[in-house]
């Protein structure tokens, strides 16, 4: 049974599924999610667990994917070891069932914990700055107002003379992805419809 997390929507699993698969995880019994490290809940590792059969071993490419803090490390572990399971991690390739391994597995919790800590407050501290130093908040700044992308619209859809998006785009001085990935134009739609978290195509 393997199990593979990222912290975001943007990063990518490739890297663990890859390393799960040559350690011998079939494709039917790997659960993969993408939730924040602070996310307490796991529905996929949930499911890992609550598949595992006495003898299996649960899989992970590194133990900071396996839980976010020490209580719920030793959580997680408790419910494994009541399947009468194992479980291992790929990076840190210690024997966790020996009595130095869980002890070794202890320390690798806590340096994981610390290491989140850490990154947590240096990020609050860069926000921070950012917003003393700049007066805005942290966050990518809207190349468009919502006042000019209904403007922008309007020449989209106009039904006399409308114009193409890398005209709109010219006109605003923008790449023309950033005009199309507001609207999603429609021939039979009267109008534009505003579309806040579009990717262009």
């Amino acid at each position: 049974m393997g199990y593979a997390r990222v912290s975001t929507q943007d990063q990518n699993l490739d890297l663990q599924i890859e390393a799960l698969r040559k350690a011998g995880v079939k494709e039917d019994n790997l659960h993969v999610e993408k939730l924040s490290a602070t996310s307490k809940n796991r529905p996929a590792l949930d499911n890992a667990i609550k598949d595992l059969r006495e003898g299996d071993t649960l899989l992970v490419w590194r133990l900071d994917r396996f839980a976010r803090s020490m209580r719920d490390l030793y959580a997680r572990l408790d419910r494994v070891y009541a399947k009468g399971a194992r479980f291992r991690s790929l990076t840190e390739s210690f024997d966790f069932d020996t009595f130095t391994g869980k002890f070794v597995l202890g320390i690798l919790g806590l340096v994981a914990e610390l290491e989140r800590q850490i990154t947590i407050a240096r990020t609050s501290a860069g926000i921070k700055a950012y917003r003393e130093k700049t007066g805005r908040d942290w966050g990518r700044v809207a190349k468009l107002s919502e006042k000019q992308v209904k403007e922008a619209g309007r020449m989209l859809n106009r039904k006399k003379d409308p114009m193409s998006g890398p005209q709109v785009a010219a006109h605003f001085k923008v790449a023309t992805p950033t005009i199309y990935q507001h609207y999603q134009l429609s021939r039979a739609s009267k109008g534009p419809r505003f579309i806040r978290k579009t990717k262009p195509r």
